[in-house]
């Protein structure tokens, strides 16, 4: 899906749920929906990420019935209304939604538990032969964030994103179709957050495109004292471009205007360094 060459992507966030940490409620009509979608794209968002399920700490799953209710007239009134070729990911766990939506139009699965909820959705993406996004997380939601413990998070969290591509080519999904997510901030402290930022030329060099969603999450607020999510857009740049720096080719935002100034300077930079050699 993409070579060292390319260029960073920006995943603009797209919640349709009333209950997601920063932006719950906000978009859950078809309207107010294809307004955002429209100015996430006019901002520089390459892929726009659609959930129906908050997965936010102590969140409550919701079923495949209810998720679809929710992202269904979104996606399709994205692909009849406004865009036949914005590239579409469906965030979900639930293999009978993924396969709807990309049914739908969607283009991308991201699924936060690589395949762990449901094991269907590695079939369904082998079938579409999609783009897939394996995650880490440890432990579930709702649970996740009780007691995160780890001896070497750096290593641990590469050593079960390996797993996770193992039972992915089993399923059939073809190599360069997998992306992989250290999973920030989904069991994990903010001193597991923060090594993993340290180390992502590590993930890099597992050799899959890595995607980073550090979006307005807890830690950034810890740090920096902030107390409304919807303040955290530079925080969540500055991670942008750290993440440019060391080879992420997609990272997860809510606000895309602020990241995408980020990425384009960083890459500028990454480029220009790379050109003096």
């Amino acid at each position: 899906m993409f070579s060292t060459s390319d260029k960073p992507l920006i995943m603009g966030i797209l919640n349709v749920t009333p209950d997601s940490f920063s932006d719950g409620g906000r978009f859950n009509d078809v309207t107010s929906a294809l307004h955002q979608v429209e100015k996430m794209l006019s901002d520089g968002a390459d892929i726009i990420d659609i959930g129906g399920e908050s997965t936010r700490p102590y969140s409550i799953s919701v079923s495949s019935g209810e998720q679809v209710q929710r992202v269904i007239p979104i996606i399709t009134a994205i692909r009849t209304q406004l865009s036949t070729t914005a590239l579409i990911s469906i965030d979900t766990r639930l293999s009978t939604v993924a396969k709807l939506a990309l049914a739908e139009g969607a283009n991308i699965i991201n699924d936060i538990s690589a395949g762990q909820t449901d094991p269907h959705i590695l079939e369904v993406a082998a079938h579409y032969n999609c783009p897939i996004i394996l995650m880490h997380i440890q432990g579930t939601p709702q649970t996740m964030q009780d007691n995160p413990s780890y001896d070497n998070v750096v290593s641990e969290v590469m050593t079960s994103l390996s797993i996770s591509v193992d039972k992915a080519k089993q399923a059939g999904i073809s190599p360069d179709k997998i992306i992989l997510d250290p999973g920030i901030g989904f069991g994990k402290t903010i001193e597991h957050n923060l090594t993993l930022l340290a180390h992502l030329n590590q993930l890099v060099n597992m050799g899959y495109p890595i995607m980073l969603g550090t979006s307005r999450k807890k830690f950034l607020s810890t740090i920096t004292g902030t107390d409304k999510p919807e303040d955290l857009a530079l925080a969540t740049a500055i991670t942008s471009s750290l993440a440019v720096m060391a080879g992420v080719k997609i990272v997860r935002v809510h606000d895309v205007k602020e990241n995408r100034q980020a990425l384009d300077i960083s890459w500028a930079i990454k480029q220009a360094a790379l050109n003096s050699l």
